[in-house]
């Protein structure tokens, strides 16, 4: 037993003396006196966050010669003077406000969906209204543009949005596309010239049946038969209302159709010229190139007419202000509605799209009509109505294929 003690004081006697620690060792405030470091500052830094100090403790050497139940202490207290940028949470990571637009996805987009679709009603019903007074769809149609343009290059000057650089190689590609936009355009103001404009977008409803001839013998896609079968009520119901429509000219009619030639044009020469530039950009880029296209016939079929009486006559009716304030807001409500319904139908599915697309079409042909007082047959009414509710069933079904190609790749 004697020698037990003696071996054991022996073994004591042999070790450095301990440094008794302060009294106060429980507040570990000394600690802070080593400099950890901000990331501002240049501290310690891993992974671009800075070290918690809980890590640091077991590096430093004096927290190294005390107990464990000493750093146990130590820990807490340091969390607890620690950054307040890294959070609450047990992670130690800040949270990020979660803003409205990533909070209520489904009321920004009904908030798109809305404007979309009244922009595009006061833009026909004020074009509509030019007409009546000013009948010249060329020199309109480059006013439309030319506003869209100036619009266009002021967003770039303050950067909103920014410019996005364009080459030889992008603008090959986009010249086709501006030009069917250009015709498209132009030939869709001389039929809202020349008849109702609910009769226009009766006829217009046929663009997805020459979107589908397109496909099947230009790009040489298998159209299902279900696709055809689901046009022929947008077919038949435009040639009932076609057959009655009481402002029906050979005009109005023709230049609708060729709108709806060159509109699927227009979606063929897109899908060619398929770029990463965004939908403002290049938007703002074929509104520039189709304003090009547009001023030539416009001088040319509508320059002398309206050099001898066209503009005194619509002052004479209207007064200058008024003239002038008519042709910048329907440039602006036609630049804008196009604007919104590009950035409305990229943020949602196929389906929606389509949907969207024929509400809109119903909309603009109602409102026409009360606005305007547009008497119709009813044999027109009935046409009118299964040329709609064809082009709904043709939109769901084809809508339905692209989600299924989607997902097959996706799978």
């Amino acid at each position: 037993m004697e020698s037990r003690v003696l071996s054991r004081s022996a073994a004591i006697s042999g070790l450095p003396p301990l440094r008794k620690p302060p009294q106060d060792a429980g507040n570990v405030s000394f600690i802070s006196m080593r400099s950890i470091g901000t990331v501002g500052e240049g501290g310690n830094v891993i992974w671009g966050r800075q070290l918690r100090p809980a890590l640091l403790l077991d590096s430093s050497p004096v927290v190294a010669s005390l107990s464990i139940g000493k750093r146990e202490i130590l820990r807490p207290s340091l969390a607890a003077a620690s950054s307040p940028a890294e959070g609450n949470d047990s992670a130690g990571e800040k949270i990020a406000p979660v803003g409205f637009f990533n909070k209520y996805p489904a009321l920004v987009t009904g908030f798109f969906f809305f404007m979309w679709y009244f922009l595009n009603v006061i833009f026909n019903i004020i074009n509509k209204k030019i007409y009546n007074y000013f009948p010249y769809p060329y020199f309109v149609s480059v006013i439309h543009l030319f506003v869209g343009v100036v619009y266009c290059l002021v967003s770039w000057a303050v950067g909103l949005p920014k410019r996005a650089p364009i080459d030889s190689k992008l603008l090959k590609l986009l010249i086709p596309v501006a030009v069917c936009h250009a015709l498209g355009h132009v030939t869709s103001n001389v039929s809202f010239a020349a008849v109702a404009v609910s009769f226009t977008h009766t006829i217009k409803a046929l663009e997805p049946f020459f979107n589908a001839a397109a496909s099947q013998f230009i790009l040489g896609q298998s159209i299902p038969f279900t696709l055809w079968l689901s046009l022929a009520p947008v077919v038949i119901g435009v040639s009932m209302a076609s057959l009655t429509e009481l402002s029906f000219n050979w005009t109005g009619f023709i230049s609708a159709m060729i709108s709806n030639i060159s509109f699927t044009y227009r979606s063929i020469y897109s899908k060619k010229a398929m770029t990463d530039m965004d939908s403002t950009n290049v938007y703002a880029y074929i509104s520039i190139i189709a304003l090009f296209v547009c001023i030539p016939p416009a001088i040319i079929i509508e320059g002398p007419q309206l050099m001898k009486h066209g503009f005194s006559d619509a002052v004479a009716k209207v007064g200058m202000t008024k003239f002038i304030s008519d042709l910048f807001w329907v440039g602006m409500f036609y630049h804008l509605y196009n604007q919104l319904a590009t950035n409305t139908l990229e943020r949602v599915a196929p389906l929606t799209h389509a949907v969207g697309n024929v509400l809109k079409r119903v909309f603009v042909i109602g409102f026409s009509i009360i606005i305007f007082g547009n008497k119709i047959s009813t044999q027109t009414g009935i046409g009118t109505c299964i040329a709609i509710a064809g082009v709904a069933i043709y939109s769901f079904i084809k809508a339905k294929m692209e989600e299924n190609k989607r997902q097959m790749k996706a799978a």
